[in-house]
């Protein structure tokens, strides 16, 4: 758990970084961050509270892989249910997104809302952003909602892909393949009450945010 998670679940309040690190140094404790385990997936690091007398003991710490496997992952998801998921190596340009979105927006939409009129959501990434990917959108008629810059805690998906790293920590694949095969798993059994459940919260998290005059939010 990180400590930032950690403190506000214990203190009932929202804390930033600056203000627990100021109390840890208040306390003469050190804030050390630990190794990355040797795995294929995710970023396993976290902050580990310890005093200057533990600094050195070997069983603080964890091996780490300096550049891990990795896969660029694109899905789609509503109340209805899951859209498609697109798999990747490499790097994402706004030529690339296109291809993504003819490949899976359109039939994702089709299948998920039958003709039904429904928003995009997306963040502002250059990709996302670009002239091409705009054009592209309107000639689509994909209606596209507005999006605030830096605000993944408003994003439903962004809970999604927290489920699914969670998973992938717990199954540790060990290959790229298994990683492929485990993603779409897991993509797969998400379950329709979680997915209402995000997607009704959108509201309020929008309100939240507004009434935090773009504070972070418990989301």
């Amino acid at each position: 758990m990180e400590i930032t998670t950690w403190a506000q679940e214990y203190f009932q309040k929202t804390l930033s970084v600056n203000t627990i690190h100021r109390a840890i140094r208040r306390c003469r404790l050190k804030l050390y961050r630990s190794k990355k385990k040797p795995v294929l997936f995710g970023k396993l690091g976290c902050h580990v509270i310890q005093t200057k007398e533990d600094k050195d003991n070997p069983s603080c710490y964890q091996c780490s892989v300096q550049k891990p496997a990795s896969l660029m992952v694109w899905g789609c998801m509503s109340a209805c249910g899951m859209g498609s998921l697109h798999i990747w190596k490499g790097t994402i340009n706004a030529e690339r997104y296109i291809q993504v979105l003819e490949q899976h927006i359109l039939p994702s939409r089709r299948r998920l809302f039958q003709g039904r009129p429904c928003i995009f959501q997306h963040d502002n990434a250059r990709p996302h952003t670009a002239s091409i990917t705009t054009s592209w959108l309107r000639r689509r008629r994909i209606r596209v909602l507005i999006w605030p810059a830096c605000s993944p805690d408003l994003s439903p998906i962004e809970n999604i892909w927290q489920i699914i790293k969670r998973k992938m920590r717990q199954r540790r694949p060990k290959t790229v393949e298994q990683l492929e095969a485990c993603i779409r798993q897991e993509w797969d059994n998400i379950p329709i009450p979680k997915l209402e459940q995000l997607v009704s919260s959108v509201p309020r998290r929008l309100q939240t945010v507004i009434k935090r005059r773009g504070d972070a939010t418990q989301w």
